[in-house]
């Protein structure tokens, strides 16, 4: 749950330090109130604003930390009141977790049978340029139209630590999974299935370390580039492996590229064991059906394994030549999963003539 904060934010100043201090990789940057400045006034008061005297074009700076603390005073304040005036029944609200300290503000509410995280976090909006998107208006993978009003639309900062803010691109990405969910196929049915095999096996029932929703939410958007055809998305075991295969390639060249900041890998300094959790990755694709099963009485003969030795290696690909990041080499992995089924002639002729690309490279084996 966003709180925009009540500024001018065009007036500030965005002063970016350009080092990522969070998982999805984006740059913080500190939000400068400029000197003399009208209208301004009210966000230079102690509670919220740091003055700096080193600065020759602001003031000082409206400190994210301070905002939290403001913020999380105003909805005490609010939960005293709807208790006094028993506006909350007793067990509805949960507010424990307002004492730790965080970059927002957790709130357990109950729905019934069940209680619901809303997590409230302070955004400043502001218009933001996001080169990636500019350049994709033309990816046939987006409804037209959608990405030139997704760049139109005001984009949050939000708190990155104590002292920065970022921009969040939380908001930007769920736009563009909402704009890929209004097309016919199986997109989201495909992210739905790999976040529950991930939470349930690769995971082992979300006790263990392992890809977030995020990293598989990157993974969709990249193969909706790489898959722009309707065709690929029409049947739901064809679309699923088509997340695979990326997600297999990112496991394997230790890289998954960010979607808005392609230069930012997600998976640097995860502290993941990427090695494991490609053998696991990999398995289900070899045999899903033993991870699909629900039931005792589902059990039955598996089918043979779907792929041979040496498929890590054709999938290092990238990692030493980044024009393999294409369709046609992605074709190449469906076909040895057994799942291409793309009639397009220019496809198959693309896909036979990278094979034989990796053939020569690596010899039979790839």
């Amino acid at each position: 749950m966003e709180v925009p904060l009540w500024v001018d934010a065009e007036a500030l100043l965005i002063e970016e330090l350009g080092v990522p201090e969070t998982g999805d990789g984006s740059a913080s940057c500190r939000l400068g109130v400029p000197r003399e400045v009208p209208g301004l006034e009210r966000w230079m008061t102690d509670d919220v604003f740091s003055a700096s005297e080193d600065s020759t074009t602001c003031c000082g700076h409206i400190v994210p930390g301070k905002v939290l603390h403001v913020l999380k005073d105003i909805l005490v304040a609010a939960i005293v009141h709807c208790k006094h005036h028993s506006l909350i029944t007793p067990g509805s609200l949960n507010a424990a977790s307002l004492r730790e300290e965080g970059l927002c503000l957790s709130l357990l509410v109950s729905s019934g049978w069940r209680m619901i995280r809303f997590n409230i976090v302070p955004v400043v909006r502001r218009k933001h340029r996001v080169p990636a998107l500019e350049g994709a208006q033309l990816m046939p993978c987006f409804p037209e139209g959608s990405l030139k009003r997704i760049i139109s639309q005001e984009v949050p900062l939000v708190p990155a630590s104590a002292q920065h803010w970022r921009v969040s691109t939380d908001y930007l990405l769920t736009r563009l999974l909402g704009a890929l969910g209004s097309l016919q196929g199986h997109r989201l049915d495909s992210l739905s299935i790999l976040d529950r095999v991930n939470h349930e096996s690769w995971r082992d029932g979300g006790q263990g370390p392992g890809l977030t929703f995020g990293h598989l939410k990157m993974v969709l958007l990249w193969a909706s580039v790489l898959f722009p055809a309707p065709e690929d998305w029409a049947e739901l075991q064809g679309a699923t492996y088509r997340l695979l295969v990326v997600l297999l390639c990112c496991l394997a060249t230790k890289n998954l590229p960010h979607f808005l900041y392609p230069e930012r890998n997600l998976l640097q300094d995860s502290g993941l064991d990427l090695n494991a959790l490609y053998q696991r990755v990999e398995r289900f694709a070899s045999q899903p059906e033993a991870f699909l099963r629900i039931h005792v009485t589902h059990l039955g003969r598996s089918p043979p394994p779907r792929i041979g030795n040496g498929i890590k290696a054709l999938l290092q690909l990238p990692a030493s030549d980044p024009t393999y990041w294409a369709t046609a080499y992605f074709d190449v992995l469906l076909d040895k999963f057994q799942v291409f089924n793309i009639q397009d002639k220019d496809r198959i002729s693309a896909m036979q003539s990278i094979f034989r690309k990796t053939k020569a490279l690596g010899g039979d084996e790839s």
